[in-house]
């Protein structure tokens, strides 16, 4: 199977590409580097390549070793996406299938935007420092010198000195997970080597570190399995994280395990990092990152751990050959997900789910209409275009709702379910195109179906689904709404009590809700922008009411400032915004920033409509808090981007 070029790797892994990745770091946290080396285990792929070249980014490369002698390397011209190429000169007349191993020493620098260095205070327990990784889509190459790329999948072993508890996407080997915290050692002070080895072939993206004062906990052992799970947090959060994942993660892997392939990883551990982490999960390898918004109380968010451990199939398994074909990672995975929580709880859970998730993607669809290119499944990349631009649900719930109509249109689930199984164990551990999807969709009917089910999928729109622009969807897809049907009536009298002027003689009861999970007050909250906007008035009694102007959930919080901001040239979004842009940099009271993209890229946005200046007033002396990635993005806003960089 040939895999075609990716357009953001400056590398050449068509013709000589790493198969094994020895890292050995220094953590620095006064200099906020990591120094040390990458020995990569290279295969030619072609005869005679003369050249391997490695993608980096924001690196300082100090020398190269190859076969144990000094090696000539050479630095090509920086990209501002695809970062600086390292070109290291190879040995000559080596055939394909041959091996060598080159040693790079290099550190990082404080440019890098894989990394966070948090200070003490911006942890929970303000005593130590924190840093943590985030390198999907295409910043390892500022971790280490890789060939950054998902075509290129690798082992990797790590050796990491750091004075304080370090973790990798891996097995640690050394010191013990459940032994005494930094190996009985004093953290913060001595230094602790700290080993890992991760023997499943992974792309580049799930190499993932983390270090700071966090402690662990197993989770329950799951009768028969081989895997072990547990959930890491700092002391303060120990006790909430084990509470809040505890009951369901072994069963949420559990009930995977009965439709899928066996986890393949060994360990699948759990760590809640701090909260400018800019996304809900990051499923590395072995290590699930985790954002704190999801520690409620009520283990009602917990269903992203369910979206993070399927990616262990899809992507970590089975994986995109580049971003062109994102879908395949976030689409199967939303796919997948939600049939486990029709597993797990009920048909009608399921459809609740795919209706949250389709306001999402009329959002992404609508912000992309000046850029319809990125409202596809299938984007077709330029060279050097970087794929964070077109980061939005689009490929999460387009892809997810293409397999739910191709599952529909060939039967059902019972005979979709066989042809998953299939899918997954016929290319797990590979990397792929969509057309390589497609081939196998086509091979696996037309062997268990035949003719009929060839001239289903011979009807399918198929250039529509992959390159279709524009706000819909190419066939409507009806989904389950009984969860919905209470809030969608709760929001219906909302909107017809607009007339009334004086609040106070509304017949709204804090008890309307009293019922609702926190999935149907976001689906309440939603349907009301589905309506002209309320007038002021009426959204600071709805706030006040149901008591989202103080929730500490943030997905309630951030929808009923979407609900407030809606029509930006109200008196409610003059009034709401101040209040939304203290929330989002946690100047609330809270002191707890919202980094996760899904929250602060959307409030910004929402912000600046209503009130420009204050959002990049506020942006600009908070966005060191922030992710670089997430700072990055957000600064992409318009009306952002024009006053900070102009002011």
């Amino acid at each position: 199977m040939t895999l075609p070029a990716d357009p953001v790797t400056q590398t050449n892994w068509q013709e000589v590409a790493s198969e094994h990745i020895d890292l050995d770091w220094t953590l620095d946290f006064d200099k906020q580097t990591i120094s040390g080396s990458a020995t990569h285990t290279l295969v030619w792929r072609k005869d005679d390549a003369r050249e391997v070249i490695f993608d980096a980014q924001a690196l300082d490369i100090q020398k190269v070793v190859v076969e144990d002698r000094p090696g000539n390397f050479t630095l090509g011209p920086n990209h501002d996406v695809m970062g600086t190429p390292v070109k290291v000169l190879l040995p000559s007349y080596r055939k394909a299938g041959d091996k060598t191993r080159v040693t790079i020493y290099y550190s990082t620098t404080p440019d890098v935007p894989a990394l966070q260095w948090l200070g003490k205070e911006q942890t929970q327990g303000k005593a130590f420092p924190f840093m943590f990784s985030q390198c999907q889509p295409i910043y390892a190459r500022s971790l280490a010198p890789l060939q950054d790329t998902p075509s290129v999948k690798v082992t990797y072993t790590a050796k990491v000195k750091s004075v304080l508890p370090a973790l990798l996407s891996a097995i640690r080997v050394s010191p013990p997970s459940a032994g005494p915290a930094h190996d009985g050692k004093e953290i913060g002070k001595d230094f602790v080597t700290y080993e890992y080895n991760q023997p499943i072939p992974i792309p580049t993206y799930l190499i993932a570190i983390a270090a700071g004062n966090f402690r662990y906990r197993a989770l329950p052992k799951v009768e028969g399995k081989e895997w072990s799970s547990g959930v890491w947090a700092e002391p303060e959060l120990l006790d909430a994280t084990y509470w809040e994942f505890s009951e369901d993660t072994g069963k949420f892997l559990a009930t995977a395990e009965k439709i899928l392939p066996p986890y393949r990883f060994g360990v699948y551990d759990l760590l809640v990092l701090p909260p400018s982490f800019p996304y809900g999960g990051m499923e590395n390898a072995c290590l699930t990152f985790l954002t704190p918004t999801l520690l409620v109380g009520d283990r009602t968010l917990v269903d992203v751990v369910v979206h993070e451990l399927t990616h262990s199939w899809f992507g970590n398994g089975v994986t995109q050959a580049n971003s062109t074909h994102f879908w395949l990672n976030e689409g199967w995975t939303v796919y997948i997900e939600r049939v486990l929580l029709q597993l797990l709880h009920s048909p009608a859970d399921r459809g609740f789910s795919f209706l949250i998730g389709y306001k999402s993607l009329q959002d992404a669809l609508k912000q992309y209409e000046s850029k319809p290119k990125y409202q596809r499944l299938v984007i077709d990349f330029d060279v050097g275009e970087d794929p964070d631009d077109a980061y939005s649900t689009v490929p999460y719930e387009k892809g997810a709702n293409f397999l739910l109509h191709l599952e529909r249109l060939l039967g059902g689930l019972d005979v979709f379910l066989p042809y998953v199984y299939d899918y997954v164990s016929t290319f797990m551990g590979k990397s792929i195109t969509t057309e390589d999807w497609k081939a196998h969709l086509y091979a696996y009917w037309e062997k268990h179906g035949g003719e009929e089910k060839i001239k289903i999928l011979n009807g399918v729109k198929w250039d529509e689904w992959f390159y279709g622009e524009g706000l819909k969807l190419p066939v409507e897809v009806v989904y389950d709404t009984a969860l919905a049907r209470e809030a969608f009536a709760l929001a219906e009298k909302w909107d017809a009590s607009r007339n009334e002027a004086d609040v106070s003689k509304l017949s709204f009861q804090e008890s309307d809700v009293a019922t609702f999970n926190a999935n149907q007050k976001i689906v309440f909250l939603e349907r009301l922008q589905s309506y002209a906007p309320l007038p002021h008035t009426h959204i600071q009694h709805l706030g006040a009411l149901y008591a989202f102007l103080a929730t500490p959930n943030a997905e309630l919080r951030w929808r009923f400032y979407e609900v407030a901001l809606l029509d930006p040239a109200s008196p409610a979004a003059r009034a709401f915004a101040p209040a939304a842009a203290q929330w989002v940099v946690g100047n609330d009271g809270s002191g707890i920033v919202r980094g996760r993209m899904k929250f602060c890229r959307p409030t910004f946005r929402a912000i600046a409509r209503a009130d420009r200046d204050l959002a990049a007033k506020v942006f600009g002396a908070h966005k060191l808090s922030f992710h670089p990635i997430a700072r990055r993005l957000i600064e992409k806003v318009r009306s952002i981007c024009i006053i900070v960089w102009g002011s």
